[in-house]
């Protein structure tokens, strides 16, 4: 019962990571805000590839790149915020065509308050629109 109430609340939430029929894909913990910038990314692989950020949430970022990136490599991003640039470590997670799933990996504290302050003024902005 208890289930099905979460399933009900997060059906309503469709940035929580569910359809608009309501199934369940896949909760997250942060929510996630459309945020399009350049992005810097660096690789051990590759020289310097640049890409555009589509969304961010406290635990990472979702990027169009244009050139394959191996999964489970752990890359440098550099990004502008609304309060700051941020350049901060990141394991590629996945990888659906040109679109990359970043996950940051033991940000500092500098640059994870920025990111958490960032997306708490993504949300006031969102939720105010």
């Amino acid at each position: 019962m208890l289930l099905i109430g979460r399933e009900r609340r997060l059906a309503s939430e469709n940035d929580s990571g569910t359809s608009r029929t309501g199934k369940l894909i896949d909760a997250r913990k942060h929510s996630r805000f459309k945020w399009g910038v350049d992005v810097k990314i660096y690789s051990r692989t590759r020289d310097r590839l640049m890409g555009r950020t589509v969304d961010i949430s406290e635990q990472g970022l979702a990027v169009m790149v244009q050139i394959e990136i191996p999964l489970d490599q752990v890359v440098r991003l550099e990004f502008e915020l609304p309060l700051g640039v941020v350049s901060i470590r990141a394991l590629v997670r996945e990888r659906n065509a040109f679109r990359y799933g970043f996950q940051f990996v033991e940000p500092d504290s500098y640059a994870q308050e920025l990111i958490s302050r960032s997306c708490e003024e993504l949300k006031l902005r969102h939720t105010s629109s």
